[in-house]
Order: C-alpha cells, then sequence, then structure tokens
C-alpha cells in the first residue's frame, strides 16, 4: 500500500510539472482559421492576411510556412511576436486559375501547437467577355 501510494504522489507530481512548463509556452489566437476569399475576378488581387495575437506567455517564432501547392504562397513574420502583440500571416493566391479552390497553410512554430493548419478558399471567376480582335471588315468597336 505504501508503494502504491508512493507511485501515486510521484505521478501526481510529474503530471502537475510536465503541464506547467506547457504553460509558459506562445500560443496562437487567429481572427479566423479560414479566409474566404468568395467570388473574385480572373487575375485579380489574390493576397490576403491572416491576423493573430500570441496569448501565451513567451514570444511566438514562426519557423517556416508551408503552403500545399504552388498556386498559393505565405509569408511569415520575420520578427518573434510578443506575449500579447499581434502578427499577420501574409497570402498570395495565383488567381489565374479559374474555379473553385481551398488550400492549407502550415505553420511551424514554437508555439503549443508546433504545427497550426490555416486555410483559403473561394472561386476564381472565368473571363466573363470575349476579346474582340481587328478585322479588315471590323475596327474593333
Amino acid at each position: 500500500n505504501l508503494m502504491r501510494t508512493a507511485i501515486t504522489f510521484a505521478l501526481i507530481l510529474f503530471v502537475g510539472f510536465s503541464s506547467f512548463g506547457q504553460d509558459e509556452k506562445p500560443a496562437f489566437e487567429f481572427v479566423t482559421e479560414t479566409l474566404d476569399y468568395g467570388k473574385i475576378a480572373l487575375g485579380s488581387d489574390g493576397k490576403r492576411v491572416f491576423e493573430f495575437t500570441n496569448v501565451g506567455k513567451s514570444p511566438l517564432i514562426i519557423t517556416q510556412v508551408k503552403a500545399s501547392c504552388g498556386c498559393t504562397v505565405p509569408k511569415k513574420p520575420e520578427e518573434p511576436i510578443m506575449p500579447g502583440e499581434k502578427g499577420q500571416i501574409e497570402v498570395s493566391y495565383d488567381t489565374k486559375r479559374p474555379g473553385g479552390f481551398s488550400k492549407a497553410i502550415t505553420i511551424f512554430s514554437n508555439a503549443k501547437t508546433p504545427r497550426k493548419m490555416i486555410k483559403i478558399k473561394g472561386y476564381v471567376e472565368r473571363t466573363a467577355a470575349p476579346v474582340k480582335k481587328k478585322s479588315m471588315l471590323s475596327d474593333g468597336s
């Protein structure tokens, strides 16, 4: 019985100390984790910004951001985000690709959750009006 009590006490101490260190890590709190572009025009500006706050107790360092394909280019903050401060991750989507899209961006950092996934989605509309060409019978108007 004494042995069981000692093991239980040791486990309680171990769990208590291991979770104590976790509370000191930085943490993301995003305004939104999925940015919806809605319907956008072919060739329009595909740049959007994810805003977040470091709600942890130590500096947040983003080491890498990766997109699920080459049509999406994310840009991470270069400086650490201090506790309570806001940060941004810029995302540029190639709007020369008509149709629906849903892409993931993975953030690698020193946060409680070292791999965090955020998403973009939307629909790039096809060009509606055909381009008029000049001919010998028409001046293009």
